[in-house]
C-alpha cells in the first residue's frame, strides 16, 4: 500500500554491535489534504518512547528535487519531551493551480536524544508523507467518486493508466488477470502513469482501488484491459 515512506538513517556509531532500539513517534496520519478553503492544514506527531526525540519537518516537491516548495512549517525544529505531543502547522505562501490537486511530500525525521552510554549506535526515522493541495473549486467530491473515469490500456509489458479528473490518484492495490500489479504508486491529474504487469500477463480483468482521504482503501472498481 503506498501510504508513506518511511527512511532509516544511523547517526552515530561507536565501536559496537549493541544496538539501542527505540518505539518511536507516532504520527497523526499517513497523509495530509490542505483544503483549499482554509488558512493551514496541521498533523500530530506524539511521543509515547520513554526517550526525548529532536523533531525536523520540511517539504519537499514531488521529485526532491532544489525547487522550494510554496509551503512553510511550523515548528521545523523542535524537541518532543516523552509523553509528549505536538502539532505541525502548514501554510501555503505560494501561488498553485485552483482547477487540480497539487502533489507535496511532507518529511517528519525523529532523532532520538544520545544515551548516556557507550555502545550504541543511534537511529534517525524519517517518514515521508503525501500533501496533497486541494483548491477550494474541487469541494464538495472526491477521487474516489471520480476513480471510474480513469482508463486503462496495455503498453509493451505495462499497464498505463490515464487520468482526465483533477484530482491525484493513489492506488492501493491493482491487479491483472488476478495477478498483483507490484510497486503500484500514483498518477497524477491530466496526466499517465505506468506500472509493470505481472509476469506472463497481457491483459484480461483488471480490478484497482484508490486510497481515500483518511488512508485507507476505497471499493473495488473493475475494467477489462
Amino acid at each position: 500500500m503506498n501510504f508513506l515512506r518511511k527512511t532509516l538513517i544511523a547517526l552515530v556509531i561507536i565501536n559496537s554491535g549493541v544496538c539501542a532500539a527505540n518505539a518511536g513517534v507516532i504520527i497523526g496520519g499517513t497523509r495530509v489534504i490542505y483544503d483549499g478553503n482554509k488558512k493551514e492544514a496541521s498533523i500530530s506527531v506524539n511521543n509515547p518512547d520513554s526517550t526525548a526525540y529532536l523533531i525536523q519537518s520540511w517539504i519537499e516537491t514531488q521529485n526532491g528535487g532544489a525547487e522550494k516548495a510554496p509551503f512553510v512549517i511550523t515548528p521545523p525544529l523542535y524537541r518532543l519531551d516523552p509523553t509528549q505531543q505536538n502539532v505541525e502547522r502548514i501554510i501555503l505562501t505560494g501561488t498553485l493551480p485552483q482547477d487540480k490537486e497539487s502533489l507535496y511530500w511532507l518529511n517528519i525525521k525523529a532523532i532520538p536524544s544520545a544515551p548516556k552510554k557507550d555502545n550504541t549506535l543511534q537511529i534517525a526515522v524519517k517518514t515521508s508523507l503525501k500533501l496533497i493541495y486541494r483548491p477550494a473549486s474541487l469541494k464538495g467530491t472526491t477521487p474516489e467518486e471520480q476513480a471510474e473515469m480513469l482508463t486503462w490500456s496495455v503498453v509493451g509489458n505495462q499497464i498505463q493508466v490515464t487520468n482526465p479528473t483533477h484530482f491525484v490518484m493513489n492506488f492501493n492495490e491493482i491487479t491483472v488477470a488476478g495477478r498483483k500489479v507490484e510497486n503500484v504508486t500514483y498518477v497524477l491529474p491530466g496526466s499517465t502513469a505506468r506500472f509493470d504487469l505481472p509476469k506472463g500477463i497481457h491483459g484480461g480483468n483488471a480490478t484497482f482501488t484508490v486510497i481515500n482521504d483518511y488512508g485507507g482503501p476505497g471499493k473495488i472498481h473493475n475494467t477489462t484491459i
